[in-house]
């Protein structure tokens, strides 16, 4: 694994890592000299990714972890601290997708939603800075909290209800964290993506509707997850010294008014 080492030292927890942008960040993070932990339901997977990372000369370990179950954190941070050292960076990647129209969502549904997109961004982000800060990587000014929002946060999505008011909760916890742990030197961002092709939405994509969809893109395709990478790094490395309480969105346009 060819590493730059600007992240060397540093000790990343990815949550939601099974696959995707959560698996995707954490290699990223790990050829730029992290150790990373892995955390998701699916324990085999997060084993298979950190497998990977190990592989090409990375320091990687696997946990399992539902965020909705918010007792559960600190006891997995606290593994992840025995195993690489403290805490340095948190990537807030899980997520579910809340999809329902508004008329027939359910109570169980709605609360999946909050659950895991909000109550569990929020009680992974206290875990990590209460240990950023009794560890002393806050106070070196080395704290990095990444929430991944989505441009749902300010753009009204149909049958997305649940899933963009989550989002937006996320983007003004974003805010809030940020201005309460100024002073700790813990610093809180968050990045809004766009729409991504994966194993998610790819046959969603391959569709009528979703072909549509994707031509009313100002740009007519789907990103990367590379596209995020230059947005997380800076906001994981040196780079964010003086950045908190940002929400960047890095979309392609797919945000901006007046498709087609």
């Amino acid at each position: 694994m060819v590493m730059d080492q600007m992240l060397k030292g540093q000790v990343a927890v990815i949550t939601g890592a099974s696959g995707g942008l959560g698996a995707h960040f954490a290699g990223l993070l790990a050829r730029a000299g992290a150790s990373v932990a892995l955390t998701a339901r699916r324990l085999d997977l997060v084993e298979n990714h950190a497998g990977v990372i190990a592989g090409e000369g990375g320091r990687a370990m696997a946990l399992k972890l539902d965020v909705a179950d918010a007792a559960s954190i600190g006891p997995v941070f606290d593994e992840v601290e025995t195993a690489l050292g403290p805490i340095s960076i948190l990537i807030n990647n899980a997520g579910v997708g809340g999809e329902g129209l508004a008329l027939d969502l359910s109570i169980d549904e709605w609360d999946r939603t909050f659950d895991v997109n909000v109550r569990g961004v929020f009680f992974a982000a206290q875990q990590a800075a209460k240990r950023m800060i009794a560890s002393g990587v806050a106070e070196r000014g080395d704290g990095r909290i990444v929430n991944i929002a989505s441009i749902a946060a300010h753009t009204v999505l149909p049958g997305l209800s649940a899933y963009c008011a989550s989002k937006a909760s996320v983007a003004m916890l974003t805010k809030g964290l940020a201005r309460e742990w100024a002073r700790r030197g813990v610093a809180v961002n968050a990045i809004c993506p766009g729409y991504i092709e994966t194993d998610i939405n790819a046959d969603w994509f391959g569709t009528e509707g979703g072909q549509k969809q994707m031509k009313s893109f100002p740009r007519r395709r789907l990103m990367e997850a590379g596209d995020l990478d230059a947005a997380l790094m800076m906001l994981c490395g040196p780079a964010a010294r003086a950045i908190t309480g940002t929400v960047i969105t890095v979309d392609d346009g797919q945000s901006l008014p007046g498709g087609g």
